[in-house]
């Protein structure tokens, strides 16, 4: 608790100088159909429209600064490390690592979540209740100091907005972006136009989607898997239910704002519920017992495509997450961490043992293939904009 809370102070001092013009915050929201400012969602009958901050509004003008901004390297304290450094297009925006390098070389403590349909999510990070838009989590890698990913700090802000301001192309699109009136180019709006770029990376056209819309046909072992998805057999569908198959989502038109976590029952590393330092979820956030362990829902889309999996990466296939849930969590017999996680006393509710057979297992991973999306993986649209090696 008190690491996040000097996290966050710092951070906060930092901001203060930092943001001019271009505050990151705004709950308000904007967008009551499907365009703005030319700006066209191009969504399935079926998902909702995003919640998008009102001082924060979608513009491809800004959705394509933001691109540019999210694969410099010069964005970074040092200038070796980019946004893309830790999530990579044809891993769904993730990085293929338990946890991943920062800056300056220090580890993250948690495995990059993948930032397809992050528009719709609640919440942002693994375990942060009070990180509630995009441009709030965008302080997080830019000017965090435990761990160190980005590395902009107060001794080098000025040296990196110097970087940006030294390209002629990005004063003319801040131009066009933010106006040609006083300084536009800060961090306020490097925020905004990130988090534009993160809300427009839609995932929506995989074969489930396809199949949805009747443009597709499942195999019987897709169709299986996906009946024992939704069905009280396996019951993933409590947990990864939603559109966006996961159970923090929010929208335009949200009855409410679900903002649930859960302990799967990974750890017990002292037999009463414990979870690896710095790694205990929400409990890190409010120093409740109950709370130890929890983390948010992942979306499971494009989920064969984001190896290794859970919060720390410390489970590397498909096969072995579905065991692990079947078991109605984990038990580790040796090492630092070991620990029965099934009797764990803080588990959910959610997470018991499950009967499912080799060939349940391998029909449901065959349906969690079906939500791999080759338009998010490929797209020039959402690729980097740099000549290679740049």
């Amino acid at each position: 608790m008190m690491r996040a809370l000097l996290i966050s102070l710092a951070s906060s001092a930092l901001l203060a100088g930092c943001l001019g013009g271009g505050g990151a915050g705004g709950t308000t929201v904007i967008d009551p159909s499907r365009s703005s400012s030319g700006w066209q969602w191009n969504l399935p009958a079926d998902v909702p429209t995003p919640v998008v901050p009102a001082d924060n509004p979608m513009s491809e003008a800004k959705f394509q600064l933001g691109r540019q901004l999210f694969y410099d390297k010069r964005l970074s304290g040092n200038g070796t490390q980019s946004c893309a450094s830790c999530h990579h297009q044809d891993k769904a925006f993730t990085d293929g690592l338990a946890v991943s390098p920062g800056s300056t070389g220090e580890l993250t403590h948690r495995n990059a979540q993948h930032l397809a349909n992050s528009a719709w999510h609640s919440t942002y990070t693994w375990a942060n209740p009070s990180l509630t838009t995009l441009e709030r989590q965008m302080e997080v890698p830019l000017f965090g100091t435990d761990p160190v990913e980005m590395g902009i700090d107060d001794s080098n802000k000025d040296t990196v907005l110097a970087r940006i301001k030294a390209d002629a192309d990005y004063r003319q699109r801040f131009a066009e972006v933010f106006g040609s009136s006083g300084d536009v180019i800060t961090f306020g709006n490097i925020i905004k136009a990130i988090a534009t770029f993160q809300r427009g990376l839609v995932s929506f056209d995989s074969k489930y989607d396809r199949y949805l819309q009747k443009k597709a046909v499942l195999s019987a072992e897709e169709l299986r898997g996906m009946q024992l998805f939704m069905g009280e057999t396996a019951e993933c569908f409590h947990c990864h239910g939603s559109f966006n198959f996961n159970d923090q989502t929010n929208h335009l038109g949200s009855p409410e704002v679900n903002r649930a976590f859960h302990n799967t029952g990974l750890y017990n590393i002292d037999g009463q519920g414990g979870f690896p330092f710095p790694n205990r979820g929400l409990f890190e956030f409010t120093s409740l017992p109950a709370d130890m362990g929890a983390f948010r829902a992942s979306s499971l889309r494009n989920i064969a495509n984001t190896a290794p999996y859970m919060h720390d990466g410390s489970i590397a296939t498909l096969e072995e997450v579905l065991d692990f849930y079947a078991a109605g969590g984990r038990n580790l017999t040796s090492g630092p961490h070991a620990g029965d996680g099934r009797l764990n006393p803080y588990k959910s509710d959610l997470i018991a043992r499950i009967n499912l057979s080799a060939q349940d297992k391998q029909d449901i991973i065959a349906f969690l293939k079906t939500l791999s999306d080759d338009t998010l993986l490929t797209s020039p649209r959402f690729s980097n904009p740099f000549p290679a090696g740049q």
